[in-house]
Parts: structure tokens; C-alpha cells; sequence
């Protein structure tokens, strides 16, 4: 398995891959079938049309790169404590490192409202702008749910957007910066980086949580791996989400969506940032499928476990190590 470094690129299998686009306008029976289908197949899908407004997403961004922006030494000031604040390099507690720095908030009114008074002159303006943020995109996550559990023939639609939904939801809000590659030669921005010039930014990976919804500027490096051995480099779209299915949501659906490995790479002259909206359940929610996804064909691949439990678990993992076997050794049914 692959562990976050610094080093390039080298030897992998490259194959490009447009992902399934959602347009949450379009028929509904449709609609349901494609999410379903993507969420099997893929375990990720973009969204169009998502109903997040652009003037939303437009400032995020702004707060964002101008958060990015400033000197070092105030950014760390936007860390009060393990594990939310301002992190570079270092990623998790486990000695995993990655060419990225990153802003993790807990998604919750007072945790983005903490460092906006560290560090700016108006903490409110940015503290609005992240919580309108979160609101629309928490917002998308919770309709994606609740189409998915229609389309699985779930009774209680709520089932799974309920869990993220909840006053002491577990759910993150996580802004990563991807700098631009400096070629070490000549002391200038590579401006024709190929994938074998590439860096890891952040390494091999599933998340862990129920939901991701995923949004970049217009510069790639998303990549995700639906083959051993095999990367598949997704095309970015500013103007859609991206949404990826989570480890909770794979044992919630009992098997039947898949939590795909992926990483993210440097791969420009320009940098990229996305910001990443983790729809969590609190942490002493109760992680099991649904009745209606066990059936005498389709048995229970796992036995109940709270989000706290496996939290701790994936948590001790180093990026790159294998997500099954953890749900083999914690959560699997004898």
C-alpha cells in the first residue's frame, strides 16, 4: 500500500476517468437510479445543480486562499488544540507526511468561529462565510442520503441523513492547500508538471465517515483507485460537487455501496485548494444496516459498533493501510 511521502510518482498504472454526473434537476426515478448505480460501482459521483448557491461557494473560496495567504506564524495561531487548527505536513498523529497544509474545523458554529479571532481584524465575516458554507453543503449531504436510502428501498428515507443531522454530529469541515511544484533546478514553478513529476499531496486513503462532499478550484489532483495498482485521475469541475461514499455508509448499506481508496497529488503551476465537508454521526451513534438490507441471500457483513469505536480504530491506521482488513478485525461477522 501506498504511504503519504514526498516523493514523485513513479511506476503506476495512469488512467484517466470521468466520474458520473448527477443533476439533481433531472427526473427523479432517474435520479435515484444513477446515485445508486455510482455509489456501487464508483463509490464517488459529481453533483450538478446541487442548489448551493454560487455566491456561497465563490466567498468560501476567497476565505479560503486568504487564509492560505498569510504568514505562517498567524496561521498557527489558528490552531487551539488537537486535532482541529492549522496543520502543514504533518497529517494525522501516526507520522504520515504530504505536501499540503490544512485548516480542520469541527463543523459546528463555535469550532469555525475559534480561530476567525486569532487571526483576522473581522472574525465574523469569516466566520458567517464558513457557516453558510457548511449549512448548504451539510444540506446537499442530508438530500444525497435521503435519495439513497429511497433508491435502496429503505422505509425511514432519514435514516442515514439523521445521523449527520444531529445538534452533536461528529462532522468536520477540512480545507487543504496543494502549493504549486517548484522545479529545484531552474527555482521556478514547473509550468508542464507530468503525472511522473507529481507528489503526493495527501496519500492513499478511504474516509472514514459517512458522506464527503468535495470541492476543488479548477486544478486536478484528485485521484481515486478502483483497480489495485490502477489510479484514475478525476477531471475537476468547479461547478460541481464531487461526493464519495464513506466507510460508515459501505457497513451501513451492508456491502452494497463501496468506500473507494483515493489521494490527492500536486500536478500544477497553480494551486489547488478543496475543501471537504465529512457528514459524521455523534460519536455514540450506533453504526448497522438497515433491517431491509439483510436478506437470507445478502446476510449481515457486520456486526453493530459505534462511530466512536471505529473512529479510534481507523484512526491509529497509517494513510495507505488497508481499510478491510480493519473492518475484518473490528466489525466483521465471524
Amino acid at each position: 500500500m501506498v504511504v503519504a511521502s514526498t516523493n514523485s510518482i513513479r511506476s503506476e498504472k495512469i488512467i484517466p476517468i470521468e466520474l458520473p454526473v448527477v443533476d439533481l434537476t433531472a427526473e427523479r426515478s432517474m435520479l435515484i437510479k444513477l446515485i445508486v448505480k455510482s455509489s456501487e460501482e464508483y463509490g464517488f459521483f459529481n453533483v450538478i445543480n446541487h442548489g448551493v448557491s454560487h455566491d456561497i461557494i465563490a466567498k468560501m473560496e476567497e476565505a479560503g486562499f486568504d487564509f492560505f495567504a498569510k504568514p505562517l506564524a498567524q496561521k498557527k495561531q489558528a490552531a487551539p488544540g488537537n486535532p482541529f487548527g492549522y496543520g502543514c505536513k504533518n497529517i494525522g498523529f501516526n507520522g504520515d507526511i504530504g505536501e499540503v497544509e490544512y485548516l480542520l474545523l469541527n463543523a459546528n458554529a463555535p469550532s469555525i468561529a475559534q480561530p476567525s479571532k486569532n487571526i483576522y481584524n473581522d472574525p465574523s465575516n469569516f466566520s458567517s462565510t464558513v457557516s453558510a458554507y457548511t449549512d448548504g453543503v451539510r444540506e446537499l449531504a442530508c438530500e444525497i442520503l435521503e435519495l439513497m436510502a429511497e433508491g435502496l428501498g429503505v422505509p425511514d428515507t432519514l435514516v442515514f441523513s439523521r445521523l449527520i443531522r444531529e445538534v452533536d454530529s461528529d462532522s468536520v469541515l477540512r480545507l487543504n492547500h496543494y502549493p504549486p511544484i517548484l522545479n529545484k533546478d531552474s527555482n521556478h514553478w514547473d509550468k508542464s508538471p507530468s503525472y511522473n513529476s507529481c507528489k503526493v499531496g495527501f496519500g492513499e486513503h478511504s474516509d472514514p465517515q459517512i458522506i464527503t462532499i468535495l470541492r476543488s478550484n479548477d486544478v486536478g489532483g484528485l485521484q481515486i483507485s478502483l483497480e489495485d495498482g490502477v489510479w484514475n485521475p478525476v477531471t475537476p469541475d468547479p461547478s460541481a460537487f464531487s461526493v464519495n461514499v464513506g466507510d460508515l455508509l459501505e457497513v451501513m448499506t451492508n456491502g452494497r455501496f463501496v468506500s473507494v481508496r483515493h489521494r490527492a497529488v500536486t500536478n500544477a503551476c497553480k494551486s489547488r485548494m478543496s475543501v471537504a465537508y465529512f457528514g459524521a454521526p455523534p460519536l455514540h451513534a450506533c453504526i448497522v444496516a438497515p433491517p431491509v438490507m439483510v436478506t437470507p441471500q445478502r446476510p449481515s457483513l457486520f456486526k453493530p459498533f459505534t462511530w466512536a469505536e471505529y473512529k479510534k480504530a481507523t484512526y491509529s491506521l497509517r494513510l495507505g493501510e488497508c481499510r478491510i482488513d480493519l473492518f475484518r478485525k473490528c466489525t466483521q461477522v465471524e
